[in-house]
């Protein structure tokens, strides 16, 4: 199920409102059933120097951190979008897959750092 138009409260900052309906921004999310959740998810950028910084202010984000992104709209920018895939979540919804975690083709190990190569020797096969 496509879900668009979410509030703009429980977006990212960069999301674009709707014309007229600042309450509201220019996003979607697809959701897949069973409980998965969101395996798509996309929006319209803020385009609009001024407007950025305003929402970067709203959600008390340092500036600073993200002077190269107001950069990019200090001379105008055209209206442009984004989303992402959440491939283990995708999978985990085609395969049937209970758990997320089953579906991640780089898990993580007890020891952080260790090698796949370490993993064998160490306990002899995977």
């Amino acid at each position: 199920m496509f879900v668009y138009g979410y509030p703009t409260e429980v977006k990212a900052f960069y999301m674009e409102p709707w014309l007229g309906r600042p309450e509201v921004c220019k996003s979607v999310d697809l959701l897949a059933p069973e409980g998965y959740g969101e395996i798509i998810g996309g929006s319209e950028r803020i385009s609009d120097h001024d407007l950025l910084l305003t929402r970067l202010r709203q959600h008390n984000l340092p500036e600073e951190a993200f002077k190269w992104y107001l950069e990019l709209r200090r001379y105008g920018s055209i209206p442009h979008s984004g989303f992402g895939m959440g491939v283990e979540r995708t999978v985990a919804w085609i395969c049937g897959i209970e758990h997320i975690r089953e579906a991640i083709p780089f898990p993580r190990t007890i020891k952080k750092g260790i090698s796949l190569a370490s993993l064998i020797t160490i306990t002899g096969h995977l």
